[in-house]
C-alpha cells in the first residue's frame, strides 16, 4: 500500500511519520518511510538545488521540472520495488505537492501539470493520502520556532502558502475516496491518533 502525507509548511508531517510507521510495524506490516524531493542519491542532489535560499531566481517552471525529475527517479528506484515486495510505503509528500505548490501556489496550468506528473510517475497514484491541514501562518510560525531547515519554499510570501492550502483542500474535495483531511492544529498525540485510525481503516491485515 502506498500512503502519502501532504500539507502546508509546518503541518507536522515529518514528525508524525516515525510514530505512524512504528505503529504499523508493531501490527506486522513491513514499512518503508521516505520523503520528497529526495529518497534517492539523485533526488537528494536535486533537493539541494530546489531548497537553497540563494536560488531565489528559480523560475516556477524550472522548479516544477526539478521536482518531477527527482520524483521520476524516486518512483522507479524506491517506491515501485518496495510496493512490489508487499511493503507499506509512507512518503512525506508526493505528486499532489506539485499540484498544490506549483499549480495552485504559482498558478501554473493544472492540466499541464497532471500530464507531466503522469509521465514522471508512470501513472503511480497513492492508495491513501493524508492531508495535515493547518493555517499557513500557524505552520510557518512552527517552522521558525522549531529551528529546523528554513528553505527557499518556506520563504515565499504568506499569500502563496494560503493558495497552497486552498489547493490542497480542493484536491481533497475532488477525490474524497483517496484523501483524508486531519486538523493538524490539534495536539500532536491527537493528530497521531487520527492518522492511525485513517490508515487502519484503509490497510489490509498483513496476513490477509
Amino acid at each position: 500500500m502506498f500512503i502519502t502525507l501532504e500539507g502546508p509548511e509546518g503541518s507536522g508531517k515529518s514528525s508524525q511519520i516515525p510514530s505512524l510507521a512504528a505503529f504499523l510495524r508493531e501490527r506486522g506490516h513491513a514499512v518503508l518511510t521516505t520523503r520528497e524531493p529526495g529518497g534517492t542519491v539523485i533526488g537528494d542532489q536535486v533537493r539541494q538545488v530546489l531548497m537553497r535560499m540563494e536560488n531565489t531566481a528559480m523560475n516556477p517552471r524550472t522548479e516544477t521540472l526539478l521536482f518531477c525529475a527527482a520524483r521520476a527517479q524516486f518512483v522507479e528506484e524506491v517506491v515501485r520495488p518496495h510496493l512490489a515486495a508487499g511493503e507499506v510505503v509512507i512518503s512525506d509528500r508526493y505528486a499532489d505537492s506539485t499540484l498544490a505548490y506549483q499549480g495552485y501556489g504559482h498558478g501554473n496550468s493544472l492540466e499541464a501539470l497532471r500530464a507531466l506528473l503522469a509521465f514522471a510517475t508512470g501513472g503511480l497514484q497513492p492508495d491513501l493520502t493524508l492531508l495535515l491541514d493547518v493555517d499557513p501562518e500557524i505552520g510557518l510560525s512552527r517552522r521558525k520556532i522549531s529551528g529546523g531547515e528554513w528553505n527557499r519554499l518556506d520563504a515565499y510570501e504568506v499569500a502563496f502558502h494560503c493558495r497552497v492550502r486552498d489547493g490542497y483542500l480542493e484536491l481533497a474535495r475532488q477525490e474524497p475516496q483517496r484523501w483524508r483531511v486531519i486538523d493538524a492544529s490539534q495536539p500532536s498525540e491527537v493528530v497521531q491518533s487520527a492518522l492511525r485510525q485513517a490508515v487502519l481503516a484503509a490497510l489490509p491485515h498483513p496476513n490477509a
